[in-house]
């Protein structure tokens, strides 16, 4: 008996993990059997693989072929294993070399001719790999360029079975490899004006007046905390929501290639290190529960909006439309930063640290507001509002009643602050915060959880008074954490060492500013 191990991955979740692909070639009537909790696709791969090794024109073993994944108790799914399967049969059979195996990692779906073809998610994958310390891995050229930007491993991109044998023989070169990345770092940072992608990207100059709103979607992107805005309609909400991805830093490298690889997984085109903006979600407000949060399909995980915001803004505009499940369901990540999945083919955990947005109007018709506009009876407007429950716009930071701007205000040939010039202060704000917090696991005020936020980070001792005040009067002591960590906010756009009592008061008017109908 020959035995052969090559490096296979799968995706679980969101994230790629490894699969040792252990092939024996074994005396005996000639079979292939798969273990180790293959699904169908995984199953159909032998077939597959047989008919790309003979049209690539080498040998399958007439013997009895075993073939184990592991770890055994994982579910493998999808058709990425083909490429692995198909060279563990080769090598296991004496028809590749060993030397090459151990430090690569193969992923593709063979079509029937021995052509290579992406496989989804390859990008999680390929960081999968990287984080096994692996050297390489083999992916279709088709794919290749797609993870060209991640640093510390070669990609080999190749179109068919043949070409990687050749390769792994010695007997190819570096043209049979139709796009080959030796580890090129990511470009230190490309943005919406960058060379590779240009994006446009919604500028807060575009907004008249607001002078309040605008200073408010400062201090939550300074800060990172969530925003709830009620007006009537036409008054901004959703104009001022879309600058503010405009107004946030740009990601760093990891998380540059950790939204990709969400985005991979998800099936949506996304370069690693192309943009370094933040993602911006705006699901419909008839998005389901699954939609908005992720569901579970035979194993196979697809990921909602609020994962494919994760780093970035989920915009919900007309949030009272949203089903009531879908809406209860972003309490649990706006507390923890991911979302727990309990489904009967899959059990964990996906990440969601994401800004939530919230618009809303002030009755069924919009017209509360107005003097003299509104015709909906007082229990209508009460139902309409309680469709935002107490418990979730207790987790929102930040809530404006937003109010339609002045004559002079929109006739005003003054020009505006642009997006560019508020994120130079939320900027140096974060680079305050980040001094602050050196050495945690937290990168903006408003992820410090509450034992660190009341032994570490207190105002001084006028704004512990405002603050102790407004506990004994009507805040909670949620509401209290969510104060201070705004303060602190408040206090790195001034540039303070600690909240004091304006910090502390003006925080307090962003979280009590309750709209007409809370």
């Amino acid at each position: 008996m020959s035995l052969a191990t090559v490096s296979g991955i799968v995706v679980n979740g969101v994230r790629g993990e490894l699969v040792r692909v252990e092939v024996a070639v074994s005396d005996g009537l000639p079979s292939i059997g798969i273990v180790g909790l293959p699904d169908a696709s995984v199953s159909e791969a032998k077939s597959r693989a047989r008919c790309a090794v003979d049209s690539s024109g080498w040998p399958w073993p007439n013997k009895r072929i075993t073939v184990s994944l592991s770890p055994a108790e994982v579910r493998k799914h999808g058709a990425g294993l083909d490429l692995p399967l198909a060279v563990g049969v080769l090598a296991a059979s004496g028809e590749l070399p060993h030397t090459e195996l151990e430090a690569t990692a193969f992923l593709g779906e063979l079509g029937l001719d021995g052509k290579l073809h992406r496989a989804q998610g390859t990008l999680a994958a390929v960081l999968a790999a990287r984080s096994a310390g692996l050297r390489r891995v083999v992916v279709s050229s088709d794919v290749a360029a797609d993870v060209a930007g991640v640093p510390d491993i070669d990609v080999w991109g190749a179109a068919s079975l043949g070409q990687v044998c050749r390769l792994l023989t010695g007997q190819g070169s570096d043209a049979d490899v139709e796009s080959t990345t030796a580890g090129h770092p990511a470009p230190e940072h490309v943005d919406e004006e960058g060379p590779q992608v240009r994006l446009h990207v919604p500028d807060l100059a575009d907004v008249r007046g607001q002078a309040i709103p605008r200073w408010a979607l400062e201090v939550a992107a300074a800060g990172g905390h969530h925003v709830a805005m009620v007006g009537s309609p036409g008054v901004g909400k959703t104009l001022l929501a879309t600058r503010l991805p405009g107004l946030l830093p740009a990601l760093s490298e990891e998380e540059s290639l950790e939204v990709a690889a969400i985005h991979s997984v998800a099936g949506l085109s996304s370069m690693p290190g192309a943009t370094r903006r933040p993602p911006f979600q705006a699901p419909h407000h008839s998005a389901s529960s699954a939609s908005l949060l992720g569901a579970v399909h035979g194993g196979r995980v697809t990921p909602g909006s609020a994962t494919l915001a994760h780093h970035g803004v989920l915009f919900l505009d007309e949030a009272p439309e949203f089903c009531r499940p879908a809406l209860e369901g972003l309490r649990q990540p706006l507390e923890s930063g991911h979302v727990a999945l309990h489904r009967a083919g899959w059990r964990g955990s996906l990440p969601a640290r994401f800004q939530l947005v919230l618009a809303a109007n002030p009755c069924p018709c919009g017209m509360r507001m107005t003097p003299g506009g509104c015709s909906c009876p007082p229990m209508s407007v009460q139902r309409y509002a309680s469709r935002l429950s107490g418990p979730l716009m207790d987790r929102i930071d930040i809530r404006l009643t937003v109010q339609r701007p002045s004559d002079g205000e929109l006739q005003s040939t003054v020009p505006a602050e642009s997006s560019a010039v508020v994120r130079e202060r939320v900027e140096a704000a974060r680079e305050r915060t980040h001094r602050r917090l050196a050495g945690s696991p937290w990168r903006c005020n408003a992820q410090i959880p509450t034992g660190q936020l009341r032994s570490h980070w207190k105002p001084d001792s006028g704004g512990a008074e405002v603050l102790q005040e407004s506990e004994r009067r009507s805040t909670n002591l949620r509401g209290s954490d969510r104060v201070l960590r705004m303060a602190w906010t408040l206090a790195d756009l001034a540039g303070r060492d600690r909240p004091g009592r304006h910090e502390v008061t003006a925080a307090l008017t962003l979280r009590g500013a309750q709209t007409s109908w809370l």
